[in-house]
């Protein structure tokens, strides 16, 4: 069936040929015909016009450096693309804000009071991760931010900007410093980069857009509620499998988000004091502001009668010495007295509500809206003195090792390694029974046990200064076993984090120890695992102190493990029968879902997966991982990030209060669907991925994984060993590759063998009718579908150097994604694939002429470097290809 002809929105028209205009003032107008030529032609083949050999033609005319410039225009392209999308809300869902939500909860029969209930317990936290997917530069990026900023003036009727230039002008401008800015990294990145690239994102984004939501939401609940959106962050205490991550980069994360928010608290009441100049010649002022003045030691004469500036000057005063006792460092403007620094936030907040009650009683209560010191209180409750709560995270291998170290020197067990499960679990209840460390400063200890050790002490360090929201979770990745829990908190208990019950006293730990399942079987046995953690007194303990307990499940390892659905259907099984045995302890379940950008690795559409989750499951409390392109995708601007913020606000009060869609003798008979489903497609994924011969080979050689590993984007290794089996290799890199060669094989492959071999198909048609798990699922399988092209695949394989074994392989894939493609159009009753989705289906279609080319660049470049050819710019055209491609699909990490 002919397909619509692409039509693009006025942006993307407007930004592309301001593109043109470039490329041909900077480049030349021999260089802009080329690239010309290519761009149309290629858009003409999608649209059926030409045939491929006239691509091949134009691409075979360029030389080495014309092939590095049409790269990056192509690069450029898609990031303009991408941004005017994001600007016309391609990426967010209708009604996917909290007063939608609200208005469609309450024709269900659920009112405010409900909904102000499940709040004041809630909590909906995005957690910022290094994880190595975004490839631009932060220059970059920044260009691409003023750029949105100028079409917002623009959109408003603007001609000039503040500063008297031409919108149109600062635009091109913008798009010219982006075309002579190197995309590339030169040097590798280290945690500190890191920790400084996603602290602008909190200054810039977060800082502002949190505070301003949750006043939106006061407007629109008719009441405060509480801070129930916050930050998280991994970067810079997520060891797993990053030597690079240690005691000095916990402490530099949290002194830098300190110093930043401190800072921006410092500027905002600097601000206030401009704003409230308030007279008591004019207006009654109360008795508690009246002291906060006094306090203040403020004796300037021009404030004798602005009472609530005084007032601030000593809050200011306060807040500077708590800037310099927790960062070491002056404030950025010194106050005007000096005063002794804030012992907590807390005390902070009781000095700005008593201004902020004072600033209401006036006048009818004119002022009575909130305004800055509303939003500044909304922030430091938000906030704290921490910014964001930063995550630990280590392998359970790791604290194994440690452990029994520990152990061996202290003489407690010379061989913990050699015990079973019970025995490990009863020895280490008896050293938490106790009040004996066993950590000795003077023994001689191998360099990862100090490093562990000294991870825990900094974290001590962390609550003592920062507060006990700084660090709330330890995540511990491949946990399998209760001893792998126990062992985390011997490590604490080193440091003071968990101390023993005495008396009638209960054991105690300050933080969180959360076990992230991972693998197929890891997730089939997480219940089993949590029931006997809460069967343990110790651990019922401090679960019900707390009142919740958090597990994290994996997309990414579920994914390479066991293939596309049967790693969606086992954390869905998962998180639905970890329900009852949390029920059963009493204990509040708080899911954290390790998501990527790929759908491989839980990608895709966050309000439809929130709101996909089984009943019961969610209850106001959800944490999910953002990370690499992600990260400026959804983060970039202030405005993509609230209507992302509110989708998942919304989505997490949907999923806890909305009347389950489904009557449970229905979920039970799709329920057993699905159990057969998955458990034909892990078999074909299996029988690829593990089962075929060389298929680690010709994977290595047919995608650019060698090459993506020589990017300069992540500090950590693509691998947690220095073995090259796909169990060892890092999910990002897995997927990555797959996306380049435009297979993404990891979400879809299996698929299409499963719902082929399943015999009720009208028992589909109606399971995705009525159950929003299947629609999620099966959304985001089309659009990865929709993204992979078999034809452009073929091509990379003369990269493999045994063709037979190349041909064989390829062959069961391409099979493998036309059954998958024939059988989701048969079940989803279309034509062609995202026929239901126009938007999508526009969005993907635009880019598609803008990779193909990028794909036939890429596998000539990849041909000659590893032919032998050591021209820099090979290598220089074939990590610009990997970054465009990647530009242009989007979410292919």
């Amino acid at each position: 069936m002919a397909q619509a002809p692409i039509t693009q929105n006025p942006d993307i028209r407007f930004l592309g040929k301001q593109l043109g205009d470039v490329i041909r003032a900077y480049g030349g107008e021999a260089l802009f015909r080329r690239i010309e030529y290519i761009r149309s032609t290629s858009v003409d083949r999608h649209r059926g016009i030409v045939e491929a050999d006239a691509i091949d033609a134009g691409l075979e005319a360029l030389t080495l450096d014309d092939t590095l410039a049409f790269v990056r225009g192509f690069m450029l392209f898609s990031m303009l693309a991408n941004l005017a999308e994001d600007r016309q809300g391609v990426a967010t869902e209708p009604g996917a804000d909290l007063a939608s939500a609200v208005e469609r909860l309450g024709k269900e029969g659920v009112d405010r009071e409900a909904i102000m209930v499940l709040l004041d317990q809630a909590l909906v936290v995005p957690v910022l991760t290094a994880h190595p997917t975004e490839v631009r530069r932060k220059s970059m990026i920044d260009h691409r931010n003023h750029i949105a900023a100028l079409l917002q003036l623009r959109d408003r009727g603007r001609e000039e900007t503040d500063d008297g230039e031409m919108i149109d002008d600062s635009i091109r401008r913008q798009i010219a410093l982006l075309w002579q800015t190197r995309p590339l990294r030169r040097e590798r990145l280290y945690v500190q980069d890191e920790i400084d690239t996603v602290l602008a994102y909190m200054r810039d984004i977060f800082l502002p857009v949190i505070p301003a939501l949750h006043a939106r939401w006061k407007r629109t609940l008719g009441e405060r509620a509480p801070s129930f959106l916050r930050l998280g962050n991994w970067i810079g205490g997520d060891r797993d499998g990053n030597p690079n991550v240690n005691a000095d980069t916990l402490r530099y994360a949290l002194r830098r988000q300190s110093e930043v928010l401190i800072g921006h608290y410092l500027e905002l009441i600097h601000a206030l004091g401009a704003e409230l100049s308030i007279s008591t010649e004019l207006a009654e002022v109360t008795p508690e502001v009246e002291a906060l003045a006094d306090r203040s030691h403020d004796q300037s004469p021009a404030r004798r009668d602005e009472p609530y500036r005084r007032a601030l000057s000593g809050i200011y005063a306060r807040l500077a010495g708590t800037y310099q006792a927790l960062t070491g460092n002056g404030p950025p403007r010194p106050g005007t007295v000096a005063a002794d620094p804030y012992e907590n936030p807390e005390a902070l907040r009781e000095d700005l509500v008593e201004i902020g009650h004072a600033v209401k009683k006036g006048g009818g209560g004119t002022l009575a809206n909130g305004g800055a010191i509303g939003r500044l209180i909304r922030a430091v409750d938000t906030f704290g003195f921490h910014l964001a709560t930063l995550d630990l995270r280590q392998n359970a291998d790791v604290h194994e090792r440690v452990v029994a170290e520990l152990l061996k020197v202290a003489g407690v067990e010379a061989d913990y390694l050699a015990l079973d499960e019970a025995a490990r679990v009863a020895l280490l209840r008896d050293e938490l029974a106790g009040g004996r460390l066993l950590w000795i400063a003077y023994a001689d200890y191998s360099d990862e046990t100090r490093s562990e050790i000294a991870i825990v002490q900094a974290a001590a360090e962390a609550h003592r200064r920062y507060g006990p929201q700084s660090i709330t979770t330890y995540n511990i990745s491949k946990a399998e076993s209760v001893s792998d829990l126990l062992e985390v908190h011997v490590l604490l208990k080193e440091a003071g984090l968990f101390r023993p019950g005495t008396g009638e006293t209960p054991p105690s730990a300050a933080i969180m120890v959360v076990p992230l399942f991972e693998t197929i079987g890891d997730l089939e046995n997480a219940p089993k695992v949590m029931a006997d953690w809460f069967a343990l007194p110790e651990a019922a303990a401090i679960t019900a102190a707390r009142g919740h307990q958090e597990v994290m499940v994996g997309y990414s390892d579920s994914n390479k493990d066991g293939g596309y659905l049967t790693s969606v259907w086992s954390l869905h099984q998962a998180s639905r029968a970890l329900a009852p045995v949390f029920e059963q302890a009493g204990a509040a379940m708080q899911l954290f879902h390790g998501r990527g950008g790929a759908v491989g690795r839980g990608g895709g559409s966050s309000f439809a997966a929130i709101r996909a989750q089984p009943p019961g499951t969610v209850k106001g409390r959800i944490r999910i991982t953002e990370q690499g392109e992600v990260i400026a995708a959804k983060y970039g601007t202030r405005e993509s990030a609230a209507a992302n913020l509110e989708a998942m606000a919304s989505a997490t009060l949907l999923a806890s209060l909305e009347k389950p869609s489904l009557p449970q003798k229905d979920f039970e008979r799709y329920s057993a669907a699905m159990d057969t489903i998955s458990s034909a497609a892990f078999t074909a994924y299996r029988e690829l991925v593990y089962g075929t011969d060389d298929f680690r080979t010709f994977f290595r050689q047919f995608t650019p994984i060698a090459e993506i590993a020589t990017l300069k984007i992540g500090s950590r290794p693509a691998s947690r060993t220095k073995s090259d089996r796909i169990e060892d290799l890092r999910a990002i890199p897995w997927v990555f590759s797959w996306a380049q060669a435009r297979v993404m094989l990891p979400g879809w492959y299996g698929v299409g063998h499963a719902l082929k071999g399943f015999k009720d198909q009208a028992l589909l048609r109606e399971m995705l009718d009525a159950w929003p798990f299947l629609q999620a699922t099966l959304a985001n399988l089309e659009m990865v579908l929709a993204k992979s092209d078999m034809v452009i695949a073929s091509h990379y394989l003369p990269l493999v150097e045994d063709q037979a074994m190349a041909q064989a392989t390829f062959g069961s894939i391409r099979d493998g994604w036309q059954v998958t493609h024939d059988c989701l159009l048969s079940i989803t009753r279309q034509t062609r694939l995202l026929e239901k989705s126009p938007a999508l289906d526009h969005s993907i279609r635009l880019r598609l002429p803008y990779i193909e080319p990028l794909n036939h660049l890429q596998i000539e470049l990849l041909k000659r470097h590893r032919a032998g050819e050591d021209d820099p710019r090979i290598r220089e055209g074939i990590q610009l290809s990997i970054n465009a491609i990647a530009t242009a699909l989007r979410n292919s990490g």
